[in-house]
């Protein structure tokens, strides 16, 4: 569904051979929905209204269709069983006792009120639900990015948590709003000089599409995201919303024992446009929108990292163990009495603490460390590690990304 909701668009060519993306038709639109109302999905009946807002601008190609703040309304049609979403926020012997499906909310349709009374219904399919939090990679000072890039201080210390629903929509309903917008975006590129690359440093925000673990995955595997909202260039759009970005995963290493944790780096290296054009690039994730709850770090190069078992994971683990240890000793105990009826309490009593504590030791040694988990749907922030040029010839540089390896 995801993979042919992306129509296809028009690619101009100027007299340099310059590549200029020019939208020309309508799309599947991916919204981010804030919610105000915070609901209880188990709780939640059909006929229910859910209230929210925008937090992303809404793009069709380069068009604009509806700007970040806008009123979102919305109605549950009916609740269904799907499986719970894999989490690294509890040990294993929590999630087994934890139910395996949750009740999930259909949405078919959303009103979308921009200003005062301009309404826009809309067909939506709830893709995500979820409590969401900033996390960012540090800068890297070796990297080659531009200063208005930089991620700051300020901006790597936010952890702001909401309620936020991924929403995909068919926006036949919606065209007719594009024309409030576009003609920013359509003054604005006739404005400025048509740039040659893309700059090393860009960022650019993607919708996740391929769901990613440490324990799942495996390197070589294909990533693949979609563009959420076009790309600027000196005020010109040179990526319009809806492009793939493919790659693949670099390195993955699942738990281990000894509660070590997992990690997995991976990046993009191809641009595939909606008409088919492709160009090579190598971008690195430098923000993702993860469980609120999830205990999972960015280091510079992009990699994501478990963090270490916390306090009560440790204490969960702890008296995990100590029952263990004490049905162990409880069980030899009588195990040999009633084997053995000359065995003398004190012999039975040393026998059952070796075996308890060699019992106990196995499983406090055997335990894994946090998964890093991130499911479809997830936004991210990625950043090109070089400059993408986007002059022609073409063909040679399709060229030469089929036949190099990604790296």
């Amino acid at each position: 569904m995801l993979a042919g909701g992306i129509s296809s668009f028009s690619i101009c060519h100027a007299a340099d051979d310059l590549l200029v993306p020019t939208a020309d038709s309508a799309s599947a639109l991916f919204l981010k929905v804030q919610i105000t109302n915070t609901p209880k999905l188990s709780s939640m009946k059909p006929g229910d209204g859910v209230d929210g807002f925008l937090s992303n601008d809404v793009y069709s190609g380069n068009q604009k269709l509806f700007p970040a703040g806008s009123t979102v309304k919305l109605i549950v049609d009916h609740l269904e069983k799907r499986k719970r979403p894999a989490n690294d926020h509890w040990p294993w012997i929590v999630r087994a006792f934890t139910p395996r499906h949750i009740a999930f909310p259909v949405i078919k349709n959303a009103n979308i009120i921009v200003g005062q009374q301009d309404s826009y219904p809309l067909h939506v399919s709830l893709l995500s639900d979820n409590r969401t939090r900033n996390l960012r990679a540090p800068p890297n000072k070796n990297k080659n990015v531009r200063q208005d890039n930089m991620v700051s201080r300020e901006n790597s210390r936010e952890n702001s948590i909401a309620s936020t629903w991924i929403f995909e929509a068919d926006n036949t309903n919606a065209v007719g709003s594009a024309l409030d917008f576009s003609s920013q975006i359509a003054g604005a590129e006739s404005d400025s000089a048509a740039p040659e690359s893309i700059p090393a440093g860009t960022h650019c925000k993607v919708l996740l599409i391929t769901p990613l673990s440490a324990s799942k995955s495996r390197a070589e595997d294909i990533v693949s995201a979609r563009l959420l909202e076009p790309l600027f260039v000196n005020s010109r759009a040179v990526l319009p919303a809806g492009t793939l970005l493919t790659g693949k995963v670099l390195t993955q290493t699942p738990p281990r024992r000894l509660s070590r944790a997992g990690s997995l780096h991976f990046t993009f290296s191809q641009v595939t446009l909606p008409q088919g054009m492709q160009l090579p690039i190598f971008a690195s994730i430098a923000r993702a929108q993860v469980d609120r709850r999830s205990h999972t770090r960015i280091d510079s190069e992009g990699a994501l990292h478990g963090e270490r078992p916390g306090k009560a994971w440790m204490a969960i683990n702890l008296a995990t163990t100590a029952g263990i240890s004490k049905e162990a000793d409880d069980g030899v105990q009588l195990l040999i009495e009633a084997l053995l009826s000359t065995a003398t309490d004190a012999s039975t009593a040393g026998t059952a603490r070796i075996v308890s504590s060699f019992v106990s030791g196995i499983y406090i040694a055997t335990r894994h460390g946090r998964d890093v988990v991130l499911p479809a749907f997830t936004e991210i922030e990625v950043s090109l590690e070089r400059s993408v040029p986007l002059r022609l010839p073409l063909k040679e540089q399709v060229a030469d990304a089929s036949r190099a390896p990604a790296k």
